[in-house]
């Protein structure tokens, strides 16, 4: 028998707000069913929605996210899905190495600017 879960359950266990599940089925990441007015989210998407978490905490927009789990489903999914998100977190990783590098430029500008000031105050 498949799990189901409501979608306090789900925001109860990934600690999100039933407002996000709403809006990653709004962005077509989920697709729970419908009993009237009651999601019911499947073990598919649950596993989905830890996907979309781990994919947004390395810093990768809904869209790549929504590309990267629509493989699955695809013939050779997997081995697709693989490849794409190899080249995605690769490119990630290069974006985040760029910012590392900018962001030590700019502490070693500041450093030097507090070393002057500091310097200057010293010698009044």
């Amino acid at each position: 028998m498949n799990q189901t879960f409501s979608i306090t359950d789900l925001a109860r266990e990934f600690d999100v707000t039933p407002r996000s599940l709403r809006h990653y089925e709004d962005e077509g990441l989920l697709s729970p069913e419908r009993v009237g007015q009651q999601r019911i989210y499947s073990s598919r998407d649950r596993v989905r929605v830890a996907l979309i978490l781990r994919g947004k905490s390395v810093g990768f927009s809904l869209a790549e996210i929504r590309e990267i789990i629509d493989l699955y489903d695809l013939p050779h999914g997997a081995e697709l899905q693989a490849q794409v998100l190899r080249a995605k977190v690769l490119r990630r990783r290069n974006q985040l190495l760029q910012q590392k590098a900018d962001i030590d430029h700019m502490l070693a500008e500041l450093d030097a600017i507090e070393t002057r000031i500091s310097t200057d105050a010293a010698n009044g």
